[in-house]
């Protein structure tokens, strides 16, 4: 029998980057004042908007508890067009930069002849634009990616990792999603997945029962110069997660 993990699915933002404080909050501001909005998130208004999974989602909710009507889908739809060149932007100006250990533990599951795919809630194109920035090799590591436009229902539903699943052709209890949030752990559990959790500058706020469905909780996967400290979870005393320390979190690994 092959040993666990069979695959890796890889949320992004906040797992891959720490996008959503740098990257997604900042280009929402720049999409608002760009379409004359009065409306400025900083981070403590942007954190508890979290808890609306997807972009269009999060700024259809925020209008409607400010101006007390939901926005027609023809401005959303504006805005979002606007925000998602916005965060474009950041990237290819290197604002935004991969999480220490993700290009080494993706590396290495390449190298090991593992299947990988992104499953996010983000759309297509602000996966595109962090991936061709900072995974040039993405092509040949990420077998596909299932975003936002690909499911009627996100995260924490758990539609997207059931439709990764089927394209892989792989048995649930087999494969690992690496996660970054409450709804993301809740999604891929429901999913029958295997999950490791590293908690973001985003997801820093959530409790811990949040979490309880991972089988390891982190504050990130570690480099040799930025050791990670496991809050949950198999001991990690090397500070870097390896493709040995993903397999100790299934049954008799």
């Amino acid at each position: 029998m092959r040993l666990a993990p069979e695959a890796l699915l890889w949320d992004v933002d906040g797992t891959l980057a720490e996008t959503e404080l740098d990257g997604h909050r900042l280009a929402f501001n720049r999409a608002m004042a760009e379409a004359g909005l009065p409306f400025h998130w900083d981070p403590s208004t942007y954190l508890p908007l979290l808890r609306v999974t997807g972009g269009r989602e999060r700024m259809a909710v925020f209008l409607e508890q400010q101006e007390g009507r939901r926005p027609s889908d023809e401005r959303l739809d504006a805005l979002q067009r606007s925000k998602q060149a916005h965060y474009s932007q950041l990237v290819a100006a290197g604002e935004i930069q991969l999480r220490p250990g993700v290009l080494r533990l993706m590396a290495a599951a390449a190298a090991a002849g593992l299947p990988q795919a992104i499953v996010t809630t983000s759309g297509r194109s602000a996966v595109q634009a962090l991936l061709e920035r900072q995974l040039p090799d993405h092509r040949d590591w990420l077998a596909f990616w299932v975003c936002g436009e690909d499911v009627s229902a996100k995260k924490p539903d758990p539609q997207g990792y059931q439709l990764a699943l089927e394209r892989l052709g792989c048995a649930a209890e087999g494969v690992l999603a690496l996660e970054d949030s409450g709804h993301g752990v809740t999604a891929a559990h429901r999913a029958g997945l295997t999950v490791l959790a590293t908690r973001s500058a985003s997801s820093s706020h959530e409790p811990a029962s949040h979490f309880a469905a991972a089988a390891a909780l982190l504050d990130g996967l570690g480099d040799p110069d930025v050791p990670c400290q496991v809050l949950r979870g198999p001991a990690c005393p090397e500070g870097q997660i390896t493709l040995s320390y993903l397999q100790r979190l299934f049954p008799g690994g």
